[in-house]
């Protein structure tokens, strides 16, 4: 019985003329071989950086995104923050759900789409706008592991036009930090005076909820008193009530409520 030996063999392999079919195959098989070897090799040996950079990338865009939003800016610079993350929220739940991915999720759609809303009460639709999207973004800022800031898009029917905003929540889930209105069309002069940063700024460090946890923030006419009030503007009380309608539907069972309660239960 002769003894196998792959040197003679592959010396015999070579010694094929170059325009041999076998020879052909064989060295596009070899060459496929180790292609696919270093390939592999290459792709398991830069599996660890090239995760960290899609993570980097990742965490670029997230801040871009939010950078972006209308009144994010004077929000980010005015709070310490080294991580963010965006979450789409079943707001019947109060859930992250991972059934959209927050880069490609379209909430302007959401909140027309038949499929993706549902009808508010009638006893519960303070801020009128009759149904609410089922699924909606929450913008978690993070200072290392604790949580610093939780906005939340808003949108509410005004003196004369939708009225849109972002609410700031600070960490403890039930002081305002922020109220930034990037959309409206409410009579000029008076009723725009609501876009005014001298009116937005009133609702900074306001209390959410008493210790019952039912929603007191509103918007008062005649002078605010204690935590819980925001002063209306004099001669835009209906545009000034506009917001207090979305911002108190938003922080409550119908809108955010829900997600803040879980945020709250989980000890963020």
């Amino acid at each position: 019985m002769t003894e196998f030996n792959p040197w003679r063999l592959w010396k015999r392999f070579l010694a094929l003329p170059n325009d041999s079919r076998a020879k052909t195959l064989g060295v596009a098989l070899f060459v496929a071989l180790v292609c696919a070897t270093a390939v592999s090799i290459t792709a398991v040996t830069l599996e660890p950086l090239q995760e960290a950079n899609l993570q980097r990338e990742r965490e670029r865009r997230m801040a871009e995104m939010i950078s972006a939003l209308p009144g994010m800016a004077d929000i980010l610079r005015e709070t310490e923050v080294d991580t963010l993350d965006t979450v789409i929220v079943n707001l019947g739940t109060g859930d992250v759900t991972d059934a959209f991915a927050p880069a490609q999720f379209d909430y302007a759609a959401a909140q027309t789409d038949p499929e993706l809303t549902t009808m508010i009460p009638e006893d519960a639709d303070v801020a009128g706008i009759g149904r609410r999207p089922i699924f909606a973004p929450a913008y978690l800022l993070r200072d290392e592991d604790r949580l610093v800031l939780v906005v939340i898009p808003t949108y509410g029917t005004g003196y004369q036009s939708t009225i849109r905003a972002y609410v700031a929540i600070k960490g403890d889930l039930n002081t305002i930090a922020a109220v930034s209105i990037y959309e409206q069309g409410e009579t000029p002069g008076i009723g725009t005076r609501i876009t005014d940063p001298s009116w937005q700024d009133r609702w900074q460090g306001k209390q959410i909820a008493d210790e019952t946890g039912a929603v007191r923030l509103s918007v008062v006419q005649g002078g605010a008193d204690g935590p819980f009030e925001v002063d209306a503007i004099s001669g835009a009380t209906r545009s000034s009530m506009g917001v207090s309608n979305l911002v108190r539907f938003w922080l409550g069972a119908h809108g955010y409520g829900p997600f803040l309660e879980r945020l709250k239960a989980r000890g963020e």
